[in-house]
């Protein structure tokens, strides 16, 4: 039976020698790609690599104003926090009339 210490060298050497073939069959896989890309004529835009990542943020469609401080012409749409100038003060003298 193996003492803990023998087990846990057995251990390191093991993981030492997966991530070697890790790192071979990996360049392996990376050769092999790129040789198909070239033969095929394949670019990374093809593959949709090189497009930028939609967010949700920047699908979103800007909203009208709905209130508008007649002072400063600030304006604000009624969605998120209400703005200081709001503060204390009845919405509907503020409201855009449609």
């Amino acid at each position: 039976m193996s003492t803990y210490r023998e087990l846990q060298g057995q251990i390191e050497k093991l993981q030492k020698e997966a991530e070697l073939a890790r790192k071979n069959e990996l360049s392996n896989a990376i050769a092999d790609i790129q040789s198909k890309m070239r033969e095929f004529s394949i670019s990374a835009e093809d593959l949709g690599l090189g497009m930028r990542k939609r967010t949700m943020k920047s699908l979103r469609k800007p909203v009208a104003p709905k209130y508008r401080n007649n002072d400063t012409g600030e304006t604000w749409s009624g969605r998120g926090k209400p703005p200081k100038w709001m503060a204390g003060r009845d919405k509907m003298q503020f409201r855009i009339q449609a």
